[in-house]
């Protein structure tokens, strides 16, 4: 079940969000009555309520509003009691000098916004202790291994316990705490009212994650990087997986660079069963999971993990094949690679795995890069030529390749190759694909080149993955679809 945090300044509107959301679909919300802009009349909120409400009103120390003092908030909270609230949230340090009343149940809580500290199975225990109906535990993560203690908190717990990590590290253990036994997770009204640091929406949960079909036997799946936050991938494997009926969740997890081999130690211990990777771990991950195939290897990067039957990590390339796939679309048909001459821009991971496909399928290929000393290394590893940045544009080919972020959104003025270097006839094939038509892309077109958009390979590594996650295939026209509506919501 998800729990909607209602933060409002005015009862009506408080109220009036309320019944909208029940229109919506919710089942529970939490009246944040800490927020009222005057003294909160919790009888009226709680009057013909169309959903159960947990009331909470939270002390500035806990990441809430009030202003008021101590003696008036706990007044607050004994009338909401009295007043017949479904729920009521109380801090563990006045849990005890709030008895129990009638029907209203006893959410017992404790947050912490500086961290996760390691005595928080102490800090558990001792609100087991006092006569909670839900044990409610959250801290902020500083790496992902803090949500995987907060959630083993949930799993081996004797009391029903809501217990996730707030914060970019974060964001995925309040989707996660589902399948481990959390009673509710909470969501705010819309992503432009978060209530606590890394707060999914209401609308993400319902129809991203699909929170509410999530149970014990959910698969976990997500996708790993640094940043992580502007991923389409949880959007597009969800729904995927909900048009096939599989039942798995995939969700974004933030990993820094020097978290990353503790992270996934940590991860096995939660069952998951696969992982995308992106920036900065494609290479890391085949280090550290060097079984895969010989192609694989040779590139020198992963971006995805899968643990079989045998329950070992293995690594896999999905941007090879994805890659060349896409380049061939643009070309006639019955054509091949074998003789082209491609222009490279970038020596990145996704630039490794493509340029390696290219010159095994008889491609001319030439790199360059703005930083001239990884051009010239991923040049030598794939036995081609390479150029420097500022002599791209004197380089004649027929394919042009982008592997660079210019151009990719907010900064979408921005191109990595001028208008006037491109020809007629000319394949231009943009890996970015927010937005889909970057500026190089429009400039090609208005050249004569023919272009391939960067969500043509998205799909197609994506599929690949979905395949090697769930075993079937995932059509490419309903990711196609799905991504682009994706990248129109996520610009508005």
């Amino acid at each position: 079940m998800i729990c909607v945090s209602i933060a409002r300044t005015r009862h009506r509107m408080m109220i009036a969000e309320h019944h909208a959301l029940a229109e919506r679909g919710a089942q529970l919300v939490e009246l944040r009555i800490d927020w009222l802009a005057r003294d909160p009349d919790v009888p009226r909120l709680l009057k013909d309520r169309p959903t159960p409400v947990i009331v909470t009103c939270r002390r500035a120390q806990d990441g809430g509003k009030w202003r008021g003092t101590e003696e008036a908030r706990i007044r607050l909270l004994r009338t909401a009691i009295v007043s017949g609230a479904d729920y009521v949230d109380l801090e563990d340090d006045i849990a005890s000098s709030i008895p129990r009343y009638g029907k209203t149940k006893r959410i017992v809580s404790h947050h912490d916004f500086n961290g996760t500290p390691d005595h928080i199975e102490e800090v558990w225990a001792e609100i087991a202790e006092m006569n909670p109906d839900i044990i409610k535990v959250v801290t902020l993560a500083n790496s992902p291994s803090d949500c995987v203690r907060m959630l083993k908190l949930v799993k081996d717990a004797k009391i029903p316990t809501v217990a996730f990590c707030m914060g970019d590290f974060g964001v995925w253990s309040r989707v996660a705490c589902g399948k481990l036994g959390s009673p509710f997770t909470y969501a705010t009204f819309s992503q432009d009212r978060e209530v606590a640091p890394g707060q999914l929406s209401f609308q993400d949960m319902k129809h991203i994650y699909h929170y509410e079909t999530i149970n014990a036997k959910t698969q976990l799946f997500g996708v790993i990087g640094d940043p992580i936050g502007h991923s389409l991938s949880p959007l597009l494997h969800n729904e995927a997986m909900r048009k096939i009926g599989f039942n798995g969740v995939y969700v974004p997890l933030r990993v820094a660079r020097d978290q990353l081999t503790q992270t996934l130690a940590d991860l096995e211990t939660l069952d998951f069963r696969g992982l995308s990777v992106t920036i900065p771990h494609k290479e890391a991950v085949l280090a550290k999971f060097p079984r895969c195939e010989e192609f694989v290897r040779q590139i020198g990067a992963a971006n995805t993990l899968f643990r079989g039957s045998d329950n070992q990590w293995q690594s896999f390339n999905t941007d090879y094949q994805a890659a060349l796939d896409s380049v061939k679309l643009a070309l006639p048909t019955g054509d091949t690679l074998e003789g082209k001459r491609v222009l490279l821009l970038g020596a990145g991971g996704a630039a490794r795995a493509i340029g390696m496909g290219i010159t095994r399928a008889g491609g001319a290929l030439v790199i360059t890069s703005r930083t001239s000393a990884r051009a010239k290394t991923l040049a030598e590893q794939l036995n081609c030529r390479h150029v420097t940045w500022e002599n791209r544009g004197a380089e004649y080919a027929d394919i042009l390749i982008n592997c660079t972020p210019v151009g990719m959104y907010p900064e979408m003025d921005q191109t990595p190759f001028q208008q006037n270097w491109l020809r007629e006839g000319m394949i231009v094939f943009d890996t970015i694909y927010t937005p889909e038509n970057t500026l190089l892309i429009k400039e090609a077109q208005v050249r004569g080149c023919k272009t391939v958009s960067g969500i043509e390979m998205f799909i197609r590594q994506a599929a690949a993955q979905f395949e090697r996650f769930t075993g079937k295939p995932a059509s490419l026209d309903d990711l196609r679809e799905t991504l682009r509506k994706g990248i129109s919501a996520a610009r508005r």
